[in-house]
């Protein structure tokens, strides 16, 4: 970790402050390349090979049956079925309140113009199984999925050392209504679902986070002619932290781990206005990281971890924004009035008692957020994420001889004599 004073910084200085860690995608691009392509050409065949290379493991078959994903969910404790409901409950509160509304207007008299939302047909979930079966992942996808009415949900996560998927990833998929998941990981997972196997269907856009193979994997077949559209670019887990003297050095040190133990290359950042208060966080923090069963992976991330001295709330606010956090968490004595200098963010947790972490389970929100400085143009996942948008017209006659010598005009201007003989040859007829 290292304790930073923002004033005494030059440019370069505080750009290196703000700086991700780096991930060196030319390393991947082209394995990951001829991973796809070998399961372009080979499907299932290739799905298994690299299932056996990557995970260790020998499936017996790539879809999961009825009776497996059942029995996960019964073998749940009753206190953890309980706990996965109350989740469910907020999220899909939450995102049903996001059902978007036809739009229908009259923009001259005889033409009608309307906005009408649609789900789309298929869509792919990926979910990390790796270091931690992350459940809570696939509630974030499936549910908003399911409530925008997208006809076909497909499930990918990785088998474990025993081939088979962890249990509570199946007691999630039950929980959520789904019935078609797939053992396999990976950018093979990614090829499969972006192009389709023998067993595994094609789908129209993919979601979910993922290793460095798998976001490589992502981008790719989303480049590639007849590929599915992708939810976000989204890389290593990242929080900012902006806080006072006021704020309690221990709270804000378990935020900053809660992010760390994530991943080697996830990032954490504090702003705090006093030098004192900082140095008490990285007390805090590195004691608190003594305890940890994830201790070696946050260790790795705190090495890329900044505590940053700042004058005041207004620089707070202009450091944040510049940076677009994935996270940001206010803990500062009147949070409430930062709301609103906040333009870049993927999700913003207010207050002393909103950690971030009630994010990632259970308050309703999603965690699938954008990473990387992405928050200055995508949102978080959300309803619309699995919905697109048909635009309709509707002109009358009279419409049309009154608007339709307009467009002649501007469809000359562009020199296509076809747009505007579209218009005549209708006005003609009258």
């Amino acid at each position: 970790m290292k304790i930073l004073d923002w004033q005494q910084l030059d440019d370069d200085g505080k750009k290196a402050a703000l700086r991700r860690p780096y991930t060196n995608a030319c390393a991947v691009r082209d394995v990951v390349y001829d991973i796809i392509m070998a399961v372009r050409e080979k499907g299932d065949e290739a799905l298994f090979e690299f299932t056996r290379r990557f995970d260790g493991s020998e499936p017996e078959k790539l879809r999961i049956g009825g009776d497996e994903i059942e029995a996960a969910w019964v073998a749940l404790d009753e206190d953890a079925k309980k706990a996965m409901r109350r989740a469910y409950g907020n999220i899909k509160t939450f995102h049903q309140a996001q059902q978007p509304k036809t739009i229908k207007v009259e923009v001259e008299p005889g033409l009608i113009c309307e906005r009408i939302a649609r789900p789309i047909d298929c869509v792919g979930i990926y979910v990390p199984g790796g270091t931690a079966p992350l459940f809570s992942s696939l509630m974030m996808a499936a549910i908003p999925a399911k409530l925008a009415g997208v006809g076909r949900i497909v499930v990918a996560s990785p088998p474990g050392k025993d081939g088979k998927i962890a249990p509570v990833i199946l007691a999630a998929a039950k929980l959520c209504g789904l019935e078609e998941i797939y053992s396999m990981g990976g950018a093979q997972a990614i090829a499969a679902l972006a192009f389709g196997t023998q067993s595994v269907p094609r789908v129209d856009k993919l979601f979910g986070p993922g290793n460095q193979w798998v976001r490589e994997a992502k981008a790719q077949v989303t480049q590639m002619p007849g590929g599915p559209a992708m939810d976000m670019p989204a890389g290593p887990s990242e929080v900012m932290v902006l806080a006072d003297e006021a704020a309690n050095p221990d709270w804000i040190a378990a935020d900053l781990l809660s992010q760390a133990e994530h991943d080697p290359k996830a990032q954490v950042l504090l702003l705090i206005t006093s030098m004192n208060a900082a140095r008490a966080v990285e007390t805090a923090t590195l004691k608190q990281l003594k305890t940890l069963p994830r201790a070696d992976i946050a260790r790795k991330s705190l090495e890329n971890a900044r505590l940053i001295c700042v004058q005041g709330y207004e620089q707070m606010l202009e450091i944040a924004n510049r940076y677009a956090p994935e996270h940001l968490i206010i803990q500062t004595e009147r949070p409430e009035g930062m709301v609103e200098g906040i333009r870049n963010a993927g999700s913003v947790f207010v207050g002393a008692y909103t950690p971030e972490a009630l994010g990632d389970y259970a308050s309703g929100t999603n965690h699938v957020l954008p990473t990387a400085g992405a928050a200055r143009a995508y949102s978080g996942l959300g309803l619309e994420s699995f919905i697109k948008f048909i635009t309709v017209q509707r002109a009358s006659q009279d419409a049309l001889s009154f608007l339709g010598p307009v467009v002649q005009t501007l469809a000359r201007m562009e020199e296509l004599e076809a747009h505007a003989r579209a218009i005549s040859l209708r006005l003609d007829v009258r």
